[in-house]
């Protein structure tokens, strides 16, 4: 039995590590010009994943190499911010 007092609240990373975002969106060319300026001096990969079943939304898996805590959650804040971003998982 998991007792939720006893999980800490944020996860144990090492850092540096490769993280993945799930990015949702609807305009495809323009999410991949926007991550792309964002990631353009990272080591970075953006991947197809799947449309919805009426192909709407496409998703994308993207994985960057992050160095630390605060850099994770500042790409994390800055796909949410992007125009054709539907969603950051």
């Amino acid at each position: 039995m998991v007792v939720l007092n006893d999980v800490p609240n944020h996860p144990d990373i090492k850092y540096p590590c490769n993280w993945n975002y799930k990015i949702i969106t609807e305009d495809e060319e323009a999410m991949k010009k926007e991550v792309e300026e964002l990631t353009k001096d990272r080591v970075s990969k953006l991947s197809k994943s799947k449309d919805s079943s009426k192909g709407k939304y496409k998703s994308f898996n993207l994985e960057v190499l992050v160095h630390n805590d605060d850099d994770r959650m500042t790409i994390f804040e800055e796909l949410k911010k992007m125009k054709p971003v539907k969603m950051v998982l």
